[in-house]
């Protein structure tokens, strides 16, 4: 039985970056042996186990066999007989087929680190087309590193969109990658293979109804920021209709925050910066519109929205937000409690009335 590292640990590793995770391919054991050697198996559709100290993940050599349509339809073939290269073989970029002995010496025998000097993602094999979350984590490594797509692998996923392998992934899943590829350094990258591949129009065809050129600066200054996830979901769509972000939303089966927040700041993309020429009693209005006294997270992580789309847009100082987060910080001084007993006859007209007296001192 032989034990190797494998993949992300490995390549990270060699790019000098922080090693979070790491994972092991064992060669030469069955699951029997595992359980004997007090291994916990884990895995549900392939031989997988915890480590009995480290608790790490340790899976037995294997293949893989396409056997239907979309990301499911695989056999796995996990046996003693099954090399390391032939465990590497089947992984999808060579820049993750890469291993580590025992020893620290490397295997790599797809040319992986090459690829990692040279900044490429370069898929193994032609297996690659079978796999169509591969298209999806193309695009997410784009965004976390910068990387280019190789030539002939961008064909190949040209080939997969255009062929209708893409069209088997399901929402679940496409979230999934979409949601890490936010969330890395350059997630216009993501967006923008995606559309070079032909992936983007089968998976959110809504993209294409929005000014994609302010969408991808919008984004890029929600990073800039250090959005969290919800907002550099909503900027993209802050630009565009209320129903386009409801449609998208849907389609990718977006979290409620991520769905609200990108409906809200579509709903509001007008209103918000007209927040600058509001008076007292319409900022008031407003803020009780979007939900601001009740929800008043959202309501930051609106403002931090159209910030974004402010600033892609030219507009270093967004004056809207601002005054909006002002007027909202001046209402919640007040004790609502104290005023609803002083004015039990008409609770909401009294608060309002304080609220505008309250903002007006603000201004």
């Amino acid at each position: 039985m032989r034990v190797y590292a494998v993949g992300g640990a490995v390549r990270d590793e060699l790019l000098g970056l922080p090693v979070k995770d790491r994972d092991y391919v064992v060669v030469g054991a069955t699951p029997e042996e595992m359980v004997r050697l007090g291994f916990k198996p884990v895995g549900k559709d392939f031989p997988v186990f915890l480590h009995p100290v480290t608790r790490e993940e340790h899976a037995l050599a294997r293949t893989e066999r396409k056997t239907g349509p979309g990301y499911k339809g695989f056999t796995v073939h996990a046996a003693p007989d099954v090399t390391l290269e032939d465990d590497l073989a089947r992984r999808d970029l060579t820049i993750n087929a890469i291993a580590k002995d025992d020893h620290g010496n490397v295997i790599d025998p797809f040319g992986g680190a090459r690829d990692l000097r040279a900044r490429v993602l370069r898929h193994v094999s032609p297996a690659f087309a079978e796999d169509p979350v591969r298209v999806l984590r193309v695009a997410r490594f784009a965004a976390r590193f910068g990387f280019e797509v190789a030539p002939e692998t961008m064909a190949l996923m040209r080939a997969m969109a255009a062929n209708g392998e893409v069209d088997a992934l399901v929402s679940e899943r496409v979230w999934q990658e979409f949601a890490k590829g936010l969330m890395e350094a350059a997630p216009g990258r993501m967006l923008e293979v995606l559309a070079q591949c032909g992936a983007l129009a089968r998976i959110l065809p809504e993209w294409f109804t929005l000014d994609a050129e302010h969408a991808l600066g919008a984004l890029g200054a929600a990073v800039a920021h250090g959005a969290d996830l919800a907002v550099r979901f909503a900027v993209l769509f802050a630009g565009g209709a209320e129903d386009v972000a409801d449609r998208a939303s849907a389609r990718l089966r977006a979290p409620g925050e991520c769905r609200d927040l990108a409906v809200l700041a579509a709903r509001t993309r007008t209103t918000i910066e007209r927040g600058a020429a509001l008076d007292a009693a319409a900022l008031v209005d407003l803020l009780q519109q979007v939900d601001a006294f009740r929800r008043p997270e959202r309501f930051e992580s609106l403002l931090v929205v159209h910030e974004c789309v402010a600033a892609a847009a030219g507009r270093a100082d967004p004056t809207g937000p601002a005054r909006l987060r002002r007027a909202a910080e001046a209402a919640r001084t007040l004790d609502a409690g104290a005023i609803a007993r002083s004015h039990p006859d008409d609770i909401a007209a009294a608060i309002r009335a304080a609220r505008i007296e309250a903002v007006a001192r603000s201004l």
